[in-house]
């Protein structure tokens, strides 16, 4: 029986040894790799957009997203012998049209996972800080990326508009700030009245695991099962009148919580 209890413990130790050499490896390998692929991409970006103009013909924003897009998938690569991957519900998507992405948010990385949509011209909606990180902010700039705690609603609305008019869509996170505990929080109304005002359907887009990659408050990565679940588009014509946009906010989020407590399935 001692020796039973004896391996046990000792079994137990490797463990726990082995598990923690991998998160050293872990946050070396990335953080490593992710500090070169900033740099590099930082000093190879003019030379880039200037390519990406004269073959493509497209405009300096549109071009922007495409290199923001590239950027987070060969982060990607960089984390995925750490992370492993699942993507769901991506022929849902309406690539065809401009259309409001809602996410719910746990992590810093979530935005990085979201490059694994099979699409790239997504103007992102997000609060001040990411715009004053200055290897990122002037690609965020030029990609008509929204700051929606600095700018007013008479403000945000003809950005927006001027987004969708190109053909383009919004990503948004609804709850505004990652959650603590990984469970929804208050969903704001923004999002949704976008999504009305200017007749463009909402897709709900779910997200595990990243909360056990890199969570709210914790300064170093760990191992984790990542799933991104895009659900079905919803069309805005049903959610009309004064109350519309409250009932569309409970809808997604009534849809997006069953999503996510079938563990993003």
């Amino acid at each position: 029986m001692g020796m039973d209890i004896g391996e046990a413990i000792q079994s137990r130790d490797q463990r726990a040894n082995s598990a923690s050499r991998m998160v050293v490896m872990m946050n070396v390998w990335v953080l490593i790799l992710m500090f070169l692929e900033t740099v590099i991409g930082l000093v190879i970006s003019p030379l880039l957009v200037l390519l990406w103009r004269v073959v493509t013909r497209w405009p300096l924003s549109k071009i922007a997203r495409h290199l923001i897009w590239l950027y987070g998938r060969f982060w990607l690569w960089i984390v995925s012998p750490f992370v492993r991957l699942r993507v769901t519900g991506t022929d849902r998507l309406p690539l065809d049209q401009p259309c409001v992405l809602v996410a719910n948010h746990l992590s810093f990385f979530d935005v990085f996972f979201l490059s694994a949509l099979p699409v790239f011209d997504v103007a992102m909606c997000v609060r001040s800080w990411p715009f004053k990180l200055a290897w990122y902010a002037p690609f965020m700039r030029l990609g008509d990326y929204v700051d929606v705690e600095r700018l007013s609603w008479e403000e945000i609305v003809p950005k927006i508009e001027q987004i969708f008019r190109e053909g383009h869509s919004i990503l948004l996170f609804p709850q505004g700030h990652r959650s603590r505990d990984g469970r929804l929080g208050r969903f704001y109304s923004g999002a949704f009245k976008l999504a009305i005002q200017f007749n463009v359907p909402i897709v709900p887009i779910c997200i595990t695991g990243t909360d056990r990659l890199l969570p709210r408050g914790r300064r170093w990565m760990s191992p984790a099962n990542v799933r991104l679940a895009c659900l079905e588009p919803i069309e805005p014509a049903a959610f009309q009148g004064e109350m519309g946009h409250i009932k569309l906010r409970k809808h997604v989020k009534e849809l997006m919580g069953a999503c996510l407590a079938g563990n993003g399935s």
